[in-house]
């Protein structure tokens, strides 16, 4: 029997592989060897000897799943094992698809970008997705982190074909490759502040800064991220001394992004500016540079919106159109997987060892307790006590959630706002905090206004949010059909319209309409939303609340500040601006029933002058001219092109 065995053992010992696969599986499954007896007609020697082979010698690895064999099957939990054991080597296949990204990347250029993002998305096909991530990210870095200062032209091909493979391959790729790109520049970074520190010659410094901060800058460019990230890296930039190096990081960040920074949150730009005029003014900051008076003057170029900044990026200028125009026709060819801006700051960045990635769906964790209790113990008490005291008074105002009770601290709102980690559900909640603390307010604080408008320019939904508010604004003034069939049912169905108990005083009317006058006049939002307003019928106090909004829609349209109060203080320009307030009213005489509405009401209903200054009375009156006269030349227009 035993030479049988010893026979049988040697047959079969070409299959091994093949019964091992067999016998792992089984035993995964957990079988009861009485329920499954297998597929073949195995007798208990047959059994006995598949066991038999299984057994390792005293020699064998201690992984038996472990093979080198090729195509063989690594489990998951044992692939890190694996690496581990050799040496961190790469596979073929990673070796070939690295030669033949390369090979991709060498070849790259304006002309050519549309037919390489073509083969590369065909290594995603053909290859690991996370090898080929990996792969081309890190390929994509070691081009761009060169000692030589780089061309910004080619820098902006490579961050076209970043944000390109975003849109393609999805928001992963661009959430793994910022994450590298932001730990080669802090390790760039910190190399070249010790070299300064140690007083190394300039020949040893390279530009693996500049040209990583290129490509970040670029890629705000190109809206992969968004400019939260941006200032960020000024902020961390401007935190120490104004070292020559920091001059110049921050001038090339300047110039490829500065036009657009200032575009997309010119309070920040303003902070960025006080704090550089801090730093330059104090006397132990020593003499100026060359490099920091023209960055100076960059940044004063840009908070007056003068053009002399950006002169000298014609060419880079012109290859960044030439890429947006690229990456705006990307949807014909291929498909679009992703349209979202990467909304990450540095601190998310660097904490996302310890944090997670909350940016990514299933990669946040609520990293260690310990550390976390820790860092509250560090925190001193007097600002807990003042948090104490904002959520006293949150909770008296019926800020019942979580969310609500954040975006109640107003004080700091304005900058914390962007940061918070809010689905598209919660950040709804932000207008509607921002009209119940404004109308709550004893004497009208156009803060509210203007943070309302900077949300409007960041995101369409604040829009929707601000037209639902105001239609639930509207109802508890008494308007029950305004909002639509379907809103108004399920607004009777509930036992109150809105979620905050508050008693309609004349003072809240008088502070929603001046915040709305503002939002529309300053084109935040658009007369369309009174729509399903029946002007001919209305109730009295929203017959007051459409007259305080016309006065202060007309005077908004004159001013550049928003107003307190119209009393005899105001100074209005004496030439009035025709224009502004046309482009505001036009927009309405598109609808037919709105004009017709809007013009009953100016004519039948007017605001009282009386108790107003001859200025103010004189603009009132020449608004609802123009605000008559525009909706009227607007119907007939309409009814000729009809």
């Amino acid at each position: 029997m035993e030479e049988d065995f010893d026979l049988d053992a040697e047959s079969e010992n070409s299959d091994i592989s093949k019964e091992d696969s067999r016998h792992d599986s089984e035993e995964d499954e957990d079988y009861d060897s009485e329920e499954f007896r297998g597929f073949g007609d195995y007798d208990d020697d047959d059994d006995e000897t598949i066991g038999a082979e299984v057994v390792p010698d005293e020699g064998a690895s201690e992984h038996p799943n472990i093979t080198k064999a090729a195509g063989a099957y690594v489990p998951p939990h044992l692939r890190a094992k694996q690496v581990v054991l050799e040496g961190n080597k790469e596979t073929d296949e990673q070796t070939k698809l690295k030669r033949q990204a390369q090979g991709l990347l060498n070849r790259l250029s304006e002309q050519n970008i549309g037919s390489i993002l073509t083969e590369i998305e065909g290594l995603y096909r053909n290859f690991s997705r996370n090898d080929t991530t990996t792969i081309v990210t890190r390929l994509v870095l070691d081009t761009v982190s060169s000692r030589s200062n780089l061309l910004d032209s080619f820098v902006i091909l490579h961050a076209a074909l970043v944000a390109s493979l975003t849109k393609i391959v999805g928001i992963e790729f661009a959430a793994s490759f910022i994450y590298d790109l932001v730990t080669s520049y802090k390790k760039h970074y910190s190399i070249l502040q010790a070299a300064m520190e140690s007083h190394s010659v300039d020949e040893e410094r390279g530009k693996e800064c500049t040209n990583l901060i290129v490509l970040l800058s670029e890629l705000y460019n190109f809206q992969v991220i968004s400019s939260i990230l941006l200032y960020d890296v000024i902020r961390d930039l401007l935190d120490g001394d104004l070292a020559e190096f920091n001059v110049e990081l921050l001038l090339k960040l300047l110039k490829n992004s500065g036009t657009q920074l200032r575009h997309d949150d010119p309070n920040a730009l303003n902070d960025i500016v006080a704090i550089v005029q801090q730093k330059t003014s104090n006397p132990n900051s020593g003499a100026l540079g060359s490099r920091a008076k023209f960055m100076l003057e960059t940044l004063s170029h840009l908070k007056n919106n003068k053009s002399k900044a950006v002169q000298n990026q014609a060419v880079a200028t012109e290859a960044t159109t030439r890429m947006k125009k690229f990456l705006g026709g990307l949807g014909k060819s291929h498909t679009i997987r992703s349209h979202e801006t990467l909304r990450v700051s540095l601190a998310d960045l660097l904490s996302s060892d310890q944090k997670g990635k909350w940016w990514l769906v299933g990669a946040a964790w609520t990293g260690d307790p310990l550390v976390d209790h820790r860092d509250e113990l560090a925190v001193e008490k007097a600002p807990a006590v003042s948090e104490s005291a904002i959520l006293k008074l949150a909770k008296k105002q019926g800020m019942n959630t979580d969310v609500r009770r954040k975006i109640f601290d107003y004080v700091n709102a304005h900058e914390q706002l962007s940061q918070l980690k809010l689905t598209e559900i919660q950040q709804r909640e932000i207008i509607r905090v921002l009209l119940h603390c404004c109308g709550i307010e004893k004497t009208y604080n156009p803060f509210y206004a203007l943070v309302a408008q900077e949300l409007c320019k960041d995101s369409h939904s604040h829009k929707v949010t601000l037209q639902f508010c105001l239609w639930d604004f509207l109802r508890e003034l008494g308007e029950a059909e305004v909002g639509g069939t379907e809103v108004v049912k399920s607004a009777r169905d509930r036992e109150s319209v809105v979620d905050f108990d508050v008693t309609t005083a004349k003072n809240r009317v008088q502070n929603v309409a001046k915040v709305y006058a503002w939002l529309i006049a300053k084109g935040a939002a658009n007369l369309m939303i009174f729509r399903p307003v029946n002007f001919t019928a209305l109730q009295p106090r929203t017959v007051m609340f459409f007259q305080i909004f016309l006065v202060y829609m007309i005077l908004d349209t004159q001013l550049r500040h928003p107003i307190v109060d119209a009393d005899n203080k105001l100074q209005i320009p004496k030439k009035h601006n025709d224009e502004a307030l046309e482009e505001v009213v036009m927009k309405a005489a598109s609808n037919g029933g709105l004009a017709k509405g809007l013009i009953y009401f100016v004519s039948k209903l007017p605001p009282s002058t009386d108790q107003c200054s001859k200025s103010i009375a004189e603009t009132t009156e020449w608004g609802l001219e123009v605000i008559r006269d525009t909706l009227k030349a607007g119907m007939d227009l309409a009814a000729t092109l009809a």
